[in-house]
């Protein structure tokens, strides 16, 4: 039971490494793109859609999974360890980040009314918003990327596998 608890964390953890790097490498230089009005709505869109229960099962179940795991295999040299080390990252580099850097960012977006906006508050929009949350995404990317090699650590020295 231990073991498929760590498979599925390895899992979970591995989705929101995947998901964050995409947004890093691909998702946020398309964007990038895009005339000023356009990225702003792109970027409501993309933070509307993405508070659904897919996104939430991955990214609140790593959240809980990842101390769970840790719980589980105390007293496990060096899984413990590892599972530690891939919480404490999670927990601050990731979901923490979020919380306190990328949501405030995406409520105001949110509330930004584009359609009735000068083209100069568009654009200041997306001068205070663009840069910050893309070094906060990549801050995430880091750190999950980290919490998936501490997991798989985790799992190649598990000496329950």
């Amino acid at each position: 039971m231990a073991t498929l608890l760590l498979i599925v964390t390895a899992v979970l953890t591995a989705l929101i490494a995947g998901l964050f790097y995409a947004y890093s490498c691909s998702v946020v230089l398309g964007l990038g793109k895009l005339s000023d009005g356009e990225y702003l709505k792109a970027m409501q869109n993309i933070n509307r859609e993405i508070l659904n229960p897919v996104f939430f099962m991955s990214f609140m179940g790593t959240a809980v999974l990842l101390p769970v795991s840790a719980f589980v295999f105390r007293g496990q040299q060096p899984a413990f360890i590892f599972l530690l080390l891939a919480t404490l990252a999670y927990l601050i580099g990731v979901f923490g980040v979020t919380v306190a850097g990328n949501v405030p960012m995406n409520d105001m977006l949110d509330k930004f009314d584009i359609s009735g906006a000068t083209t100069g508050a568009i654009k200041q929009m997306r001068e205070s918003f663009e840069n910050r949350w893309n070094l906060l995404n990549n801050v995430r990317t880091v750190f999950s990327v980290i919490s998936i090699a501490l997991v798989v650590c985790a799992c190649i020295w598990n000496k329950e596998v």
